[in-house]
C-alpha cells in the first residue's frame, strides 16, 4: 500500500488510470507470449510428426485439445467427400476464426498505447494547474526550487504514460507479426492437406 500511495502522490489524479493501463499491458504481454509460444511449439512438433508419417493426415476430433495444424487438417479430412473448392472455403472460414484468436488482445494493447500518453499529458496539465493555483493562493515569493519541484511532479505523469505506451505499442506490433507468421504456416499446411486429399503428393507425384 505504501508503494501505491507513493505512486498516487507522484502521479496525482491520473495514478489509478495509469496503473490500470500498466496492469493491462503486463497481463496481455504474458498471455500473448505464452499462448503464441505454445501454438508455435506444438505446431512445429505436429509438422515433424506428419512428415515422419508421410503426410498421412489423421481424422481426429477437431474439438480435442490438439495443435492448430492437426485441428485444421482434421477438419479437411472429415470433409474429404466434398469437392476441393468447398474444402478451400471451409479452410478459409476456419483460418479467419484462428486469425481472430491469434490476434486476440492486440487491439487492446494498441488502445492502451494510444491512451496512456494522453492520460499522462492530462495529468501533467492538471498538475500544472494545481501548482499555479497553490502558488497564487499562498502569496509567498516564487523560488526556482519551488517551480522545479512542482514541474517535476507534474511531468512525471507524462513520463509514466510514455513508459506504458512503448511496450504496449511494441507488443501489439510484434505479436501481430508473430500471429501472421503462424497463420501463414497454417495456410501452407492446409493447402498441402487439401492437395493430399486430391491425391497429389509433395514433389508432384499423384496416386
Amino acid at each position: 500500500m505504501s508503494f501505491l500511495n507513493q505512486l498516487h502522490q507522484q502521479l496525482g489524479l491520473m495514478s489509478w488510470p495509469l496503473i490500470l493501463c500498466s496492469v493491462l499491458t503486463l497481463a496481455l504481454w504474458l498471455e500473448r507470449s505464452l499462448s503464441l509460444l505454445w501454438i508455435s511449439l506444438s505446431g512445429e512438433q505436429e509438422k515433424r510428426r506428419l512428415r515422419l508419417h508421410g503426410n498421412a493426415y489423421p481424422e481426429a476430433d477437431i474439438a480435442a485439445p490438439k495443435s492448430q495444424i492437426l485441428q485444421g487438417c482434421s477438419l479437411l479430412v472429415r470433409h474429404r467427400d466434398c469437392d476441393k473448392t468447398t474444402r478451400e472455403d471451409l479452410a478459409s472460414v476456419w483460418l479467419q476464426q484462428q486469425r481472430r484468436r491469434l490476434h486476440g488482445g492486440l487491439r487492446v494493447l494498441t488502445l492502451v498505447g494510444v491512451i496512456s500518453p494522453l492520460l499522462g499529458l492530462l495529468g501533467t496539465v492538471l498538475g500544472l494547474i494545481e501548482m499555479f493555483r497553490s502558488i497564487g493562493e499562498n502569496g509567498d515569493p516564487v523560488t526556482p526550487a519551488l517551480l522545479a519541484d512542482g514541474l517535476g511532479l507534474a511531468m512525471s505523469t507524462t513520463a509514466a504514460g510514455l513508459l506504458i505506451a512503448l511496450p504496449a505499442i511494441a507488443g501489439a506490433q510484434l505479436f501481430g507479426l508473430w500471429a501472421d507468421r503462424l497463420l501463414d504456416k497454417l495456410t501452407d499446411e492446409l493447402n498441402q492437406c487439401n492437395l493430399y486429399l486430391e491425391g497429389v503428393r509433395l514433389g508432384g507425384r499423384a496416386t
